[in-house]
């Protein structure tokens, strides 16, 4: 009955995670009110629970591994969290140098 249990919890605890890193998304990049410093601070708190799902996540695969053996950073959960969160903040550096050093708002109209 355990394993039937761990089986149904591995991809509701994926589907967790992937949900939390697409909030974490849509925060620091979809949403059009608020400056950059309120975006990354919400950001920010979304992804420490984008991170603590991840994590507990990693665990629920861990445990079902044959023998315990397998690591919490090879789980695919963390693994997720940590390309996810990787390319999410290059993303985040590029559109803050871009909306500090770069004015994509001139006037097309004359040209």
């Amino acid at each position: 009955m355990r394993a039937v249990l761990e089986e149904l919890a591995r991809p509701i605890a994926l589907l967790l995670c992937m949900i939390s890193l697409c909030a974490v998304f849509y925060t620091a990049f979809l949403v059009p009110w608020g400056d950059l410093e309120q975006r990354g601070l919400d950001s920010l708190v979304l992804l420490t629970f984008a991170a603590g799902i991840s994590l507990s996540s990693g665990m629920i695969f861990r445990e079902s591994a044959q023998n315990g053996a397998a690591r919490l950073l090879r789980t695919l959960p963390v693994q997720l969290f940590c390309w996810a969160l990787g390319v999410m903040l290059a993303l985040f550096a590029a559109s803050w140098y871009l909306e500090t050093y770069c004015i994509f708002y001139k006037d097309v109209r004359r040209f």
